[in-house]
């Protein structure tokens, strides 16, 4: 349980966040960075308020790190609820009653954490969870080239293959190369080589550029080359190709962006199944992720599912009462942690708090950051997540690991995160099945030379209903004059349908001269005229 696991952790890996604080704060810079533009492109994705994402990145960086047990995670509003997101506000008929719906969301959350469901994250396939990874990674990529090269149709956040704009991932590639805009894709090109000599070169020549991280100077970089090429109609970067902070004048302005939940609108049947949809979509999106996180965790430490469930559940109520969008642990933000050095929880408070103070103090320096150079970043990520090396690795593995992993890359990449896993889940559940359905049984023919057939038929641990084709045909397929004896010894779980089988097949043996013999826990049952009085003994002996 929950306890044990933050028991064990706490043993094995105590953690000091004082000693860590080095890597946690460039790591929270980075992931800041990140955060803003897909706070806003999801919101905007969304149908809501630009300013609701950067509320639910707020609350997923400062109050779910604060309570959740995860070190690495980073929480914000996620792209795989922005369909319904955008559904539902028109459903429901306005933002302010979709906020009700967030609440309720959050507290069936908090529900489904006390009531230990965190468990349900366990039972996906590794093969799955590295192809959501990868997936991931390679969609970023396809995602950010747009960007990259200032063709600003796709919204920022948006990674499902149908685009909120009307184009495909592809088409929006496609047109990208006829529109490419050259101060963009310059400092773009400019960002991406800094990345690469600071990962792969600087880092190891001096401990000063492991303490400044390559993004920082990328993105300080794309701030001087927007304000020294303004106003220039080849070289400079247009408006809408920059990062866009809603800017208020003084505080009471900006807290004039906040909205607060139609409570009368609780009666309303259609918010609690708005609700009930957020919190468990919410929940499988979190726990997906934190199984991918604690794969990538370089200290491998182990995320407890249920404590999760009820800091998003907390998360996700506070977001709602403020007029943020609803927020889960995300894939992107939390690699983008990890590979930027984050070790523990801090670099995801600090990256929330990041998001309070840009807000209040700079949003006219964070909108002169070319989205060229955040997509630079992420194309960096999304390659770390989605290495050749690893195709090749699952490959080895054999089909049974890489078919699942492969359809869950290409189910990520033609549909969306969510539908991507399922199609995974799904042909790995059925490679399970044809391997219960081929492996039930085995069996052992031996010839006497009095000219009968001694034939061992070897149940393995759990035969079910799956299982009945094959049985029945070997069964229906064995020679005159046989000694078949049915040895159930290893046998744990024996399916009713199989024990029909055997006794149907009892009532046509006289004529094919089987001796027939059960060998069980208990001893032998020699040529018994029913099979269901062994199998129920033994199973209350069991």
């Amino acid at each position: 349980d929950d306890y044990s696991v933050i028991k064990k952790s706490s043993v094995m890996n105590r953690v000091n966040y004082l000693q860590n604080i080095k890597s946690d704060i460039p790591a929270s810079i980075v992931v800041f960075f990140v955060a803003i533009p897909l706070c806003l492109g999801i919101a905007l994705a969304s149908g809501a308020p630009l300013f609701s994402g950067i509320i639910a990145g707020i609350i997923g960086g400062i109050l779910v790190g604060l309570i959740s047990g995860s070190q690495i995670g980073v929480s914000g509003p996620a792209a795989g609820l922005a369909a319904i997101v955008l559904s539902a506000i028109g459903t429901l008929g306005s933002f302010e009653n979709f906020l009700v719906a967030v609440v309720l969301g959050g507290a069936i959350q908090l529900a489904f954490g006390i009531l230990r469901a965190g468990v349900i994250g366990q039972y996906f396939p590794s093969s799955v969870i590295k192809g959501m990874l990868t997936g991931i990674g390679l969609i970023i990529i396809l995602k950010q080239i747009p960007h990259f090269f200032g063709y600003d149709n796709s919204t920022e956040g948006d990674l499902g293959f149908i685009q909120t704009d009307g184009e495909t991932t592809f088409s929006a590639l496609s047109n990208t190369f006829s529109q490419i805009s050259l101060g963009s894709t310059t400092i773009a090109l400019v960002s991406l080589i800094i990345l690469i000599l600071w990962d792969s070169v600087l880092t190891k020549k001096a401990k000063i550029f492991q303490l400044i991280q390559g993004p920082l100077v990328a993105v300080v970089f794309g701030i001087i080359y927007t304000f020294t090429t303004a106003g220039n109609e080849i070289w400079g970067i247009a408006p809408k190709f920059l990062v866009s902070v809603p800017e208020s004048a003084d505080i009471s302005s900006l807290l004039g962006n906040f909205t607060f939940p139609n409570f009368s609108s609780i009666t309303d049947i259609n918010v609690w199944v708005v609700g009930f949809t957020i919190a468990l979509v919410a929940s499988l999106e979190t726990l997906l992720c934190v199984e991918a996180t604690d794969k990538l965790d370089p200290e491998k430490r182990v995320t407890p599912k249920n404590r999760e469930l009820i800091a998003q559940g907390i998360g996700n109520m506070f977001s709602g009462l403020i007029g943020g969008l609803p927020v889960t642990q995300v894939i992107v933000r939390s690699s983008a942690n990890i590979q930027s050095g984050g070790k523990t929880k801090i670099a995801a408070i600090l990256h929330g708090i990041l998001l309070v103070i840009s807000i209040v103090s700079i949003p006219q320096l964070l909108n002169k950051i070319p989205l060229s150079v955040l997509a630079a970043i992420l194309l960096i990520v999304g390659y770390k997540l989605a290495k050749p090396t690893l195709f090749k690795s699952m490959y080895k593995l054999g089909w049974k690991q890489f078919i699942p992993f492969l359809i869950t890359v290409v189910g990520i990449i033609f549909t969306d995160l969510l539908l991507g896993i399922f199609l995974g889940l799904i042909v790995g559940v059925a490679i399970i099945l044809k391997e219960s359905y081929r492996n039930s049984h085995s069996l052992n023919i031996e010839e006497n030379s009095d000219g009968r057939h001694n034939i061992v038929l070897q149940f393995a641990e759990e035969v079910t209903f799956i299982n009945k084709a094959p049985i029945s045909r070997e069964l229906e397929s064995l020679p005159l004059n046989t000694n078949l004896k049915l040895d159930v010894t290893r046998t744990k779980f024996l399916d009713n349908d199989i024990i029909e089988i055997l006794n149907d097949f009892l009532e046509t043996t006289s004529g094919k001269n089987i001796n027939f013999k059960v060998l069980t826990k208990k001893g032998e049952f020699e040529n018994p005229k029913n099979m269901s009085h062994i199998f129920t003994d033994r199973k209350k002996s069991a």
